[in-house]
């Protein structure tokens, strides 16, 4: 219990509050109870803790602190003493370092700047986009509504700003956020989902925009950073790490695409947002991380898409509105498979097997065939319809390759000028790409149905 005597606290473990050296007699004689009762109650025996020798020891503490911090300020740090009249004290080390002053840097391409650098010289370009669209309908054929979140940075003082094709593409509205709180309402200009690039325009004057740098410069190891949107709610948050692979081919769902590996933290809502070099400098749109294969969870395999690669693109698609130049052969075509080969007598098992050529393109005038199956575009060994989407990216409208096709149980070679896209199939795929989406499966065809239709059973 506590005992009170004017303020001084004192402890004991006695029941009646009797403190040690108090005198208690279990049993007193009758004598000694007459005398206590005609003396009236007895105020209890109060222990009185020497007082001087603890004020000496508050004052040899005060003495030793102010010492540690006339010491400190010498010599860069400050000792706080804890201790009594012993003199054997603890002692805490508090810093007395300044806090470092962070310089904003423009990139320039020459200056090699710290983390902190790189933020605050990039983060005012870089937006958090907030996407809301429809899905489908439910079972009273009221639409579903949707939302999401991704990244993007500005790339002209006027509002031009590059995200992410899969952040937009199915977007009734949006709304972009700067890092100062200003927030706009956004239009779609244009965009491909071959590339995932989309462009997104905001009416506004004198935005800092991002300073692109090199892509094809990036080594494996160079260090890299990633700023956006994690999770559509710790906005502007920076992650770093190294460049993990250069040139690295990955598929996202069948679409294949050649990006930066990075090791860097890349989190949903980061899409679309800018990848720095330790310049300050864009050198890609971050946009996939792989979180598991299989049944194995995995860490550090996050992606960007090189600026070099689609940097043109950009270009062209805030002029008109879509890709001009993409390469366009003019077929329709698929996967050949060893099943197929075997049920057709085909002496090859894979490349891309030709069901139809379109009149006047780019494959019809290089001569090739229904049935046909392109197994090389030059020197690059095309297995699947994948492999020829990727190699195709690599090319331009006007550029010629030549291509390897089996044909009627022989190998031939021949020349082929790449077209373009027409301008009304890219606003048509761009217009459905949403349909689809919903629409799942509808209107495939199994190629099987077309080798019958057009040959017939063997």
């Amino acid at each position: 219990m506590y005992n009170d005597e004017q303020n001084l606290y004192h402890y004991t473990y006695r029941k009646d509050g009797s403190e040690p050296g108090q005198r208690y007699d279990a049993h007193p004689t009758v004598d000694e109870q007459i005398h206590n009762y005609q003396a009236g109650p007895q105020q209890p025996v109060q222990e009185m803790k020497p007082v001087k020798k603890n004020r000496m020891g508050l004052k040899i503490t005060a003495l030793a602190l102010c010492c540690a911090l006339l010491g400190g300020a010498v010599g860069g740090g400050v000792a706080w003493a804890v201790g009594g009249s012993g003199g054997n004290g603890t002692e805490v080390n508090v810093s007395s370092r300044p806090a470092a002053q962070v310089s904003v840097h423009t990139a320039d391409g020459q200056t090699a700047m710290s983390d902190a650098e790189v933020y605050a010289a990039g983060v005012n370009s870089v937006v958090s986009i907030n996407v809301t669209g429809t899905s489908g309908y439910n079972f009273f054929g009221q639409a579903v509504q949707t939302a999401s979140a991704g990244s993007g940075f500005v790339l002209t003082k006027d509002g031009f700003i590059v995200t992410n094709y899969h952040v937009v593409k199915d977007a009734d509205t949006v709304k972009v956020t700067m890092y100062n709180g200003d927030e706009y309402d956004a239009r779609y200009v244009g965009g491909d989902e071959d590339y995932d690039i989309a462009v997104i325009k905001v009416d506004a004057a004198d935005l800092q925009p991002v300073t692109l740098g090199d892509s094809d410069d990036l080594n494996v190891g160079d260090h890299v950073l990633a700023v956006g949107n994690p999770l559509g709610e710790l906005t502007f948050s920076m992650s770093g790490g190294m460049v993990s692979c250069v040139n690295r081919a990955i598929n996202v769902d069948g679409t294949p695409f050649n990006m930066i590996q990075t090791d860097a933290s890349i989190n949903p809502g980061n899409s679309g947002g800018p990848m720095f070099n330790q310049y300050g400098e864009v050198v890609g749109i971050v946009s996939a991380k792989y979180s598991s294969t299989g049944n194995e969870s995995v860490e550090g395999l996050g992606f960007a898409i090189p600026i070099n690669d689609v940097f043109a693109m950009i270009q062209d698609i805030m002029t008109n509105g879509y890709v001009t130049n993409k390469p366009y052969l003019g077929i329709t075509g698929g996967t050949m498979t060893e099943q197929m080969a075997a049920q057709y007598r085909y002496d090859v098992k894979s490349g891309v097997f030709v069901y139809s050529v379109e009149e006047g393109k780019a494959a019809d005038k290089a001569g090739l065939r229904m049935g046909d199956v392109i197994t090389k575009v030059d020197d690059h060994d095309i297995k699947t319809m994948e492999d020829l989407t990727a190699v195709k990216k690599q090319y331009a409208a006007g550029d010629t390759v030549t291509l390897t096709v089996y044909r009627s149980g022989e190998t031939m070679t021949v020349e082929l000028t790449w077209d373009a896209v027409p301008a009304e199939q890219q606003v048509q795929e761009d217009t459905q790409s949403s349909q689809n989406n919903s629409q799942g499966n509808g209107g495939y065809v199994d190629p099987n149905d077309l080798f019958e239709y057009f040959f017939g059973r063997r």
